[in-house]
């Protein structure tokens, strides 16, 4: 038992691996929290998707490539709330067509700009390529963004749950929609190595949606959510070494199933379960 454990742990890249993604466990989840009380959990995809335009532009006047998926993310993110506010179109369709064109836009940026971005790495991530330096980019990141959310957890508790009452109290409802679409962004930056740009969106709300059925608080659904995420990258991690499947899909494939025995044993009768849920929350 013990050495199928540590086997794997005396490869320094599955040590590297297993590094970030706990690190990324731990983060995708509270900030996918905020997302699924919002019923915003499509967003995370949207802005997934963005950072492609920014990506090519950035490869091609040589600059750091998280810097123009930043970018291009966070203009993904202003064009679906502008539309929002500026017209009676609904938000799902604004985030449908914000996803499509911008997607669409960088594949064309890649072929015109003629760069050399490996579209697959890009599309499912390539945990096993993670370096030393990534897992203190990433911890760093991480850190700014869980800081940010302990010191403003009150204020963007209040927010998540009564924009209307927030802005009425005078809260800064603007710099906190900023606020909380910068570190999605960071955290899709950061985790697009681990799972990739298509399987983000389900490492920031599959653990996160699991907490939901167990919790009836904010908080307490984002330490679950961080459990469970870590969990899950770690057993994907060591699905793909002794199986020989692709890191990023195994560790959403975990997430998932984890999700689907939780939610099943909530259809019991009479099941504890059935009676949580952060609808309750107060």
């Amino acid at each position: 038992m013990w050495s199928i454990l540590i086997e794997p742990l005396q490869s320094e890249f599955i040590r590297n691996a297993i590094g970030v993604s706990v690190m990324i466990g731990i983060l995708c989840p509270v900030v996918g929290s905020y997302l699924i009380v919002q019923r915003m959990a499509l967003m995370g995809d949207v802005m997934a998707h963005c950072v492609l335009p920014g990506l090519s532009v950035a490869a091609f006047f040589g600059v750091h490539r998280s810097i123009g998926a930043f970018i291009s993310s966070m203009l993904g993110s202003f064009f679906v709330s502008w539309v929002r506010s500026q017209s009676r179109v609904k938000v799902d369709s604004a985030m449908a067509l914000t996803f499509s064109t911008f997607f669409a836009l960088g594949v064309t940026l890649i072929t015109v700009l003629k760069n050399k971005l490996d579209l697959d790495r890009f599309l499912f991530g390539d945990i096993l390529t993670v370096t030393v330096n990534d897992i203190y980019a990433t911890g760093a990141i991480g850190f700014l963004i869980l800081a940010a959310v302990y010191l403003f957890y009150k204020e963007l508790l209040f927010y998540t749950f009564d924009q209307t009452g927030a802005e009425a109290m005078g809260l800064p409802v603007g710099m906190l929609h900023l606020g909380m679409m910068a570190g999605i962004t960071l955290t899709i930056i950061t985790s697009m190595q681990v799972v990739g740009v298509l399987l983000v969106i389900a490492l920031l709300i599959g653990p996160a949606l699991t907490a939901y059925l167990l919790t009836e608080e904010l908080h307490q659904m984002m330490g679950w959510g961080s459990a469970i995420g870590v969990f899950s990258s770690v057993m994907g991690i060591y699905l793909s070494y002794y199986f020989n499947l692709p890191s990023g899909p195994a560790i959403v494939l975990v997430s998932s199933s984890i999700f689907v025995l939780t939610f099943l044993m909530t259809m019991l009768p009479g099941a504890w379960l059935s009676r949580k849920g952060l609808g309750r929350t107060k």
